[in-house]
């Protein structure tokens, strides 16, 4: 251990370039265009450019090992040693995508969101035959290649026991993951005494588990974990952060280890400040404040964040200021957006201003607020001036009845759709979107920077949508979509659409993998001033005998993958999106479509991780929904879509959706998800089993074999085949032979 202070920090910070520089350098090197030398010094030049430029900005300590070509969750796995024996014999970088992504039949690790954010992360595979070893160095030749830089990092590690509760038991194991603890700490050991050598004074080991409802087995693990790593004498000195929530009792658990230093979420996690308060064991450590919010864009009221550092003054021998998280949920720069309207733009905060937040506030701890006056002015000023209001659409929303989130009995329901749809037993369908390909992309770019008209640009948008629906009456599949060649982003798009949101340029957020968004920023209240959809899904419809399904994004969703005001309840706002989304679901009806698709991805995305607050939250949830989709007629069939989540915790809240038909990622858990969906989800059920997240094309055989499994749980009449998700991500000659097996595969379970 050092004497060397934590200083004020960041507890991790974007790693796929200011201007996407990883996303383009990874998909080039898939598609091989680019060699691994070519790569790597991407990488290179990105950790680089990060260590300098947080160094150059005045933090007080830098983290390190925050970059990954795909993963943290996988690099971690890689680490340790647990890697499946399906990935054997391949080197680290090919062994790295081919757990991500797959390979000619081996399948992929299973992805799924990484706590209550939209980051997705690959599940762990821990079994029998696991045998953790220290077999990388990655954390090692980072922090040396740092230092060449000029630049002494704060390596930073998953922690252990997170490690571990976030891995699945492998098929032959009937243990859970945690009772390899012990296994694993000698690992950690080995780690932890290479980075000392290497010369790094502190190391972060990251437990955001903890934010989660823990079993006492669990806070004795971490116990555990850090009474052990903490007594070792030839190690760094150790911070432990728990975000996303507060750490509740396991603050006292932490308190209680040697370790010499605690981050805490004081932005999530608020109930840990009295809870600080009454811990002897932190009174010889230093606290990491968390109170400048990694996972949202509005500037730092700096007033209120510099009262709830100072209270923890008496409370610890040393407080620091720093993020509520890491800023990997939040754009690089706001000074690119210059697009914005100033009255937005300066209420904002990306990564790099939330840097000088953190480095103001520090000083401002330290050398009192006279220091920095200006900078809290500044702040004031924008922090006081927030949403504008929309009196027509409060007065809409004050006007609702019991009768606006309701529809019809289900079995009704069920009754009216056979007749008008006229679909048999496991009818086949995709989840909306299409390939888009660069000649898309391209005409979308024309069109928003005037190169190219708006009859022009329409028309080739209706020829694109022409050549879909062609495309898959030749693939046979029952319900059509579209394709969507007219958007960018599932929730982008509406936000373009909706008064109230603003758009940015160059605000992209990796969600996984090479994988990138923009969320939009949701600043007042939400209308709809026109149309969104409705002319796109009655121009496919009019092409085709077969039913098109319309597409919408749910108001969960929505406001999930967006940057949402934080002036008034968020339940609040979800109404006023499902209002919004609600007079789009009536147009389409009247148009003509019969099938209308509203997705929430993310509902599971944002349940609570703590039971106590989850009913508050599904109260609302639910209601936005159904009033999206109340009052549409029994004959319109109303299909949900959600992917990559634990679902078993909100089966309820997804039959309370009420949908006709809910379409799910299944194809990498092997159908687990129906053992309980399939029971408690009386209506149309379509588990993914087309794999869209992996190149590999599924054979019929295959596919088949998912959908028999399927019907241990749902029967044929209500069994839907289909993909996970969408396909504007994956090439055309990738899809259209998966979705000609999944076609077959469907014809064969219908025997």
């Amino acid at each position: 251990m050092t004497e060397t202070p934590l200083g004020s920090t960041v507890l991790g910070y974007p790693r796929i370039g200011p201007d996407r520089e990883l996303k383009r350098a990874l998909e080039r090197y898939w598609a091989g265009d680019i060699d691994r030398e070519a790569l790597s010094e991407v990488g290179a030049q990105l950790r680089r450019q990060t260590w300098t430029e947080l160094a150059a900005a005045g933090l007080g300590s830098v983290p390190g090992n925050t970059f990954s070509y795909y993963d943290q969750v996988l690099d971690a796995a890689l680490l340790v040693g647990a890697v499946p024996d399906r990935f054997a014999g391949l080197d680290p970088l090919d062994t790295l995508f081919a757990m991500a992504r797959g390979r000619e039949g081996v399948p992929a690790l299973e992805m799924t969101k990484f706590f209550d954010t939209n980051y997705h992360y690959l599940v762990p595979e821990i079994g029998p035959d696991t045998a953790f070893s220290l077999a990388g160095r990655k954390p090692v030749q980072e922090f040396l290649e740092a230092r060449d830089a000029g630049v002494t990092t704060r390596p930073v590690l998953l922690g252990p026991v997170t490690f571990l509760l976030l891995s699945k038991a492998s098929d032959g194991e009937t243990a859970a993951p945690l009772h390899r603890l012990g296994d694993l700490l000698e690992v950690y050991e080995q780690l932890l005494g290479e980075l000392h050598a290497a010369g790094a004074p502190w190391v972060q080991l990251d437990e955001p588990a903890f934010a989660a409802d823990r079993e006492p087995a669990d806070l004795a693990a971490l116990g555990l974990a850090y009474g052990t790593l903490g007594k070792l004498t030839d190690r760094p000195n150790l911070l432990v952060t728990g975000y996303y929530g507060a750490l509740g009792s396991a603050l006292a658990t932490l308190a209680g280890t040697p370790v010499e230093a605690i981050g805490l979420d004081l932005v999530a996690g608020g109930g840990d400040l009295a809870r600080a308060a009454a811990q002897p064991g932190l009174r010889d450590k230093t606290v990491l404040a968390g109170v400048v919010d990694g996972r949202n864009v509005w500037r730092t009221d700096l007033d209120r964040a510099l009262s709830q550092a100072a209270t923890l003054l008496g409370s610890a021998a040393r407080v620091e200021i720093g993020t509520s998280c890491p800023l990997l949920h939040v754009p690089y720069d706001v000074v690119c957006e210059t697009g914005l309207a100033p009255g937005v733009r300066d209420r904002l905060a990306f990564a790099r201003q939330k840097v000088d937040e953190v480095v103001t506030l520090g000083r401002a701890l330290r050398e009192g607020r006279d220091a920095v006056a200006d900078r809290f002015t500044a702040a004031a000023t924008a922090v006081h001036h927030r949403g504008e209001r929309n009196d027509r659409v409060r007065a809409r929303l004050d006007a609702l009845g019991a009768n606006h989130y309701r529809r019809g009995p289900g079995p009704g329901r069920a009754a009216a759709q056979r007749a008008q749809l006229g679909l048999g037993p496991v009818p086949s369908t995709t989840i909306g979107s299409f390939p888009q390909t660069g000649r898309i992309r391209a005409d979308r770019a024309a069109h928003r920077a005037g190169r190219l008209d708006t009859a022009e640009y329409e028309q080739r948008m209706r020829g694109e949508i022409e050549r879909v629906i062609r495309l898959q009456e030749d693939i046979g599949l029952d319900v059509l979509v579209h394709g969507e060649p007219e958007r960018n982003d599932m929730v982008q798009y509406f936000a373009e659409h909706l008064d109230g949101f603003a758009t940015t340029a160059h605000g992209w957020v990796q969600s996984y993998g090479s994988r990138c968004v923009r969320p939009p920023v949701l600043y007042a209240d939400i209308s709809r001033p026109e149309p969104i959809t409705t002319g796109w899904s009655s121009y496919a419809q009019s092409l085709t005998q077969r039913p098109v399904k319309a597409m919408l994004t749910g108001p969960v969703t929505i406001l999930a993958w967006s940057f949402v005001r934080d002036d008034q309840p968020l339940g609040d706002t979800a109404r006023q999106v499902g209002l919004a989304l609600r007079d789009e679901v009536h147009d389409l009806e009247a148009a003509g479509l019969r099938i209308i698709q509203v997705d929430e991805p993310a509902l599971r995305e944002l349940l609570p991780l703590r039971a106590v607050d989850r009913p508050a939250y599904l109260d609302w949830a639910i209601n936005a929904f159904r009033l999206v989709t109340g009052g549409v007629a029994d004959s319109t069939q109303v299909h949900t879509h959600l992917c990559y989540s634990e679902f078993n915790e909100i089966v309820d809240a997804i039959d309370a959706l009420d949908a006709d038909v809910t379409t799910v990622e299944a194809a990498r858990s092997k159908m687990e998800v129906l053992s309980a969906l399939g029971a408690g989800i009386p209506r149309g059920l379509g588990p993914g089993v087309y794999d869209v997240h992996s190149p590999e094309v599924p054979d019929v055989a295959a596919l088949t074999e998912l959908l028999v499994t399927a019907q241990q749980w749902v029967p044929a009449d209500r069994l839907w085949a289909n993909p996970d998700c969408g396909l504007k991500t994956r090439a055309e000659a990738e899809v259209v032979p998966s979705l000609r097996n999944l076609v077959a595969a469907a014809k064969a379970a219908r025997a």
